[in-house]
């Protein structure tokens, strides 16, 4: 490890052990190598057009911007107002028919 008096110690590539993968960061590597986390992403999308959800937020949104005043708003805020309502109001519909595709992906795929 080299270190300097003004910055944290920097390690040496050879020094680096193999970080072990978590099951999360497997999943998720198979998921995007097998390219069904951007089916799952379109089909999310559908699914909360078709519920009414994305409307559901584009109002709130619009709510809270005239609440706050347009010039007074940032996305930002809008992201820290919106984000808890928006996953909270998700339909348990919606959460299910996720759930149950990526079981039967993982089913099909070994990790």
């Amino acid at each position: 490890m080299r270190a300097s008096i003004n910055r944290p110690p920097t390690p040496d590539p050879d020094e680096e052990p193999e970080k072990e993968l978590t099951l999360q960061e497997m999943i998720n590597i198979k998921l995007i190598e097998s390219g069904e986390k951007e089916k799952l992403m379109e089909l999310l999308r559908e699914r909360l057009i078709e519920c009414g959800w994305r409307d559901e937020m584009k109002a709130l949104c619009r709510a809270y911007a005239r609440k706050k005043g347009r010039n007074n708003v940032t996305v930002d805020d809008l992201v820290h107002v919106i984000t808890p309502k928006g996953r909270a109001s998700v339909p348990d519909s919606v959460k299910a028919e996720l759930l149950q595709r990526i079981r039967s992906f993982l089913t099909s795929v070994p990790l």
